[in-house]
């Protein structure tokens, strides 16, 4: 049964109230040119969307940047005969080389003939080597950007952070709350200064608290401040985070590690505008506009009763999902130039990416774009680091062991593709079976393996470190999980509609594994 929608095109947004959604198109992206100048320009391809061929040469099809002039990729060693991309069947795209003599490398396997990339394989886009010298993301974009949106300090033009910055040009003259979600190293605080910067505060004070970093006993008399004397070693009065923030913006990140009894103090900020400074004998007014991040699973933590709904539903006066670098790999390119110059100049080597200069190989861009990144850009910026340290002084870069270890992962999967990750993504190696006990396993981390396993309970438990017996027990008595079985024929209909009916993201929307859902399919007559 073909579940995928006949559209040509899909939609992305974020997920504040769906008014950032935009019809994407088939597209290119350049991820590496030897002019770095040219990273990030872009080609609509709307023949393909119509159903015919587009063609891939040294002349054709043009690339611009947003707002700048179009011209082809002009290099010498593209052919001008081109490749030509066709539609698949089934909602895949084949690539082929014809007569073409440009060399092709899709995803890293050489092309001699002709190549079909599925759906799965496009889902977070398909990384094209041309010649040895080009590296272009073939994926879905937005083929209307507005030059003039502010970037504020944000770099690419990848439909999910173009929907965060047209979000906060929405809402940073409001006073409401804001919660940005996202994946740990994809720029929460930067959104958090971009709404402080474009609002009316702008002028007052930005205050940043990491509240992870807070001890739990001196967690309220850091934010709502104390009188002297109010307890031991308060040999002065201690104004607090809000006081300092009076006029302008409170950034509090990791908000979910809030201690429980500071949780109903800060309701109470919020809603009355008062704070209560530890020790003092009444509330003073403060005039305070808070914004809260997390990429922990706060509904999780409001099931098991460790984070307050009613703050949590406080919390989300309105809310801003930060795509994980998977998700928005066509600004890759654009931000290792921006890093690799960085360090460059800090060593004096600012001629390596000069025009022509031939210091970075397309492959190992190439090798960039198909890592997974679980780190997301802070990741990524560490990992630009290390290229430039280890090639110091060198005409050619190279990548050392720690890099081949790096890039040697697997691949970011079509469900890391797929959309905003909120859920964290494990960093750590997998515990041995047996070395912890169920019953200290707890609901937000049992959400968190299984969603960073793709539901499938045999690898989060490998990862839990717990047999896998155990496992079934815990979804089993889990208030955030459920199985396959579960799922009837309208809402599965509804995933297919809105994944066109990719299996690996319809299971991550459903929060299923995908053999299961296929399982449930077959049950229902669904395949």
């Amino acid at each position: 049964m073909d579940l995928r929608p006949t559209q040509a095109t899909t939609r992305a947004g974020t997920a504040d109230d769906g008014a950032d959604a935009v019809l994407l198109a088939w597209g290119l992206t350049v991820l590496w040119h030897p002019d770095p100048a040219r990273v990030g320009e872009r080609a609509v391809l709307s023949a393909l969307d119509a159903g015919g061929d587009a063609a891939l040469s040294r002349l054709e099809p043009s690339f611009a940047a947003p707002g700048g002039a179009a011209r082809p990729l002009d290099d010498t060693r593209l052919s001008r005969r081109p490749l030509t991309l066709r539609p698949a069947t089934g909602g895949g795209i084949v690539i082929a080389r014809g007569d073409s003599a440009t060399s092709l490398a899709v995803d890293g396997e050489a092309v001699a003939g002709a190549c079909t990339m599925t759906p799965g394989q496009l889902a977070g886009g398909a990384v094209l080597l041309l010649g040895g010298a080009v590296v272009l993301l073939l994926h879905r974009l937005d083929p209307q950007l507005d030059p003039g949106l502010p970037r504020w300090g944000m770099i690419g033009d990848s439909a999910g952070l173009v929907a965060v910055r047209r979000a906060i040009a929405r809402i940073a003259d409001l006073d409401v709350p804001v919660l940005v979600r996202g994946a740990t190293g994809t720029g929460k605080e930067l959104v958090a200064r971009a709404l402080h910067d474009a609002g009316r505060r702008r002028g007052g004070p930005f205050v940043a608290v990491n509240m992870a970093a807070v001890p739990v006993e001196l967690a309220a008399a850091e934010l709502f401040g104390a009188e002297r004397g109010a307890f031991t070693g308060a040999d002065r009065r201690r104004p607090g985070w809000f006081t300092e923030a009076h006029g302008g913006t409170l950034f509090l990140d990791e908000i979910g590690e809030t201690p429980d009894a500071v949780q109903p103090l800060l309701l109470r900020a919020l809603d009355s505008g008062e704070i209560q400074p530890v020790g003092a004998a009444v509330a003073r007014r403060i005039d305070v506009r808070l914004v809260a991040a997390t990429d922990a699973d706060l509904e999780a933590a409001v099931a098991g009763r460790r984070f307050r709904a009613p703050l949590f539903h406080r919390l989300r006066g309105s809310e801003i999902v930060l795509p994980p670098l998977a998700a928005r790999r066509d600004d890759l390119g654009r931000l290792l130039v921006t890093f690799l110059r960085e360090e460059l100049e800090r060593i004096g080597e600012p001629h390596r990416l000069d025009a022509g200069a031939d210091w970075l190989p397309a492959s190992i861009v190439a090798r960039f774009a198909r890592a997974p990144w679980p780190g997301n850009i802070r990741e990524l910026r560490g990992a630009a680091r290390q290229l430039v340290i280890a090639n110091r002084g060198r005409e050619r870069a190279a990548l050392d062991p720690g890099l081949e270890a790096l890039l040697a992962a697997p691949v970011a999967t079509e469900s890391q593709a797929a959309g905003p990750v909120v859920a964290a993504v494990f960093d750590t190696p997998p515990r041995a079976s047996g070395e912890r006990k169920p019953a200290d396993i707890s609901e937000a981390e049992l959400m968190a393996a299984m969603r960073a396993a793709r539901f499938r309970p045999h690898a989060a438990a490998r990862h839990l470190g717990i047999p896998r017996s155990s496992i079934y027990d815990l979804i089993a008595r889990s208030r955030s999980l459920r199985t396959a079985a579960d799922l009837g024929r309208d809402e599965i209909l509804a995933a297919a509609t809105a994944e066109e009916g990719h299996i690996e993201a319809m299971a991550a929307a459903l929060e299923v594994s995908a053999s299961a859902l296929r399982r449930r399919m077959r049950q229902l007559g669904m395949e």
